[in-house]
């Protein structure tokens, strides 16, 4: 899947991953960041025109090197440096307490192992800083959640690994986090591709 995976791809999420909805939920999402963020799965830059005036600095981890080159005119449009610290969330070569806040918008989904990839996050946040996240996963029906798993292995092919039956509160808490603020919804589209998660997470005290 090298040529689907490493082109088509990118393209296609650069395109389908853009709706009015969706920058709406980012919008909102990325609202309260300020300082130097971090963001796992920064894909084709989408989360950059909604950025407040706050953020100084973005540090940005995607393993699609393509994502760079789409992403080329909305980071010339940012009112921050971008740079770009690495191409896979589970291992990222930053110190410890190195961001102010950390941003995650349909990511975890596809992250192979999300809860390495959490735990990065945390260790790389400084005190009081917050992990603002969207996500999709498990939905709240149980019924769609069967089907979801039914569904999920072709989803994880023709997707480039994105799974549809997360349950992204658990992998949030599992990996140390304390969620302050969740919200569950539906989005438009297919039942078991549209249950989204949205919060804010800080790092539980040891």
């Amino acid at each position: 899947m090298g040529w689907y995976a490493d082109q088509f791809l990118p393209r296609a999420i650069n395109f389908v991953m853009d709706t009015g909805p969706m920058r709406r939920l980012r919008e909102e999402t990325v609202a309260p960041l300020e300082g130097t963020v971090l963001e796992i799965g920064f894909g084709t830059g989408l989360n950059l025109p909604h950025m407040p005036s706050r953020v100084d600095r973005l540090l940005a981890v995607d393993p699609a090197t393509l994502g760079r080159r789409l992403a080329a005119e909305r980071i010339a449009d940012a009112s921050f440096p971008v740079d770009f610290v690495g191409l896979d969330g589970q291992r990222v070569d930053l110190p410890d307490n190195a961001v102010d806040n950390a941003l995650c918008t349909w990511t975890l989904c596809t992250i192979p192992d999300p809860t390495a990839a959490l735990a990065e996050v945390r260790r790389i946040l400084r005190p009081g800083g917050v992990l603002r996240f969207i996500e999709h996963g498990r939905h709240a029906d149980p019924g769609l959640a069967v089907w979801q798993d039914r569904v999920n292995p072709i989803q994880k092919f023709f997707a480039g690994g994105c799974h549809l039956n997360r349950p992204i509160d658990a992998l949030v808490t599992g990996a140390g986090f304390r969620i302050d603020g969740l919200t569950q919804f539906a989005m438009p589209g297919p039942k078991i591709m549209s249950w989204n998660y949205t919060g804010t997470a800080v790092p539980q005290v040891d």
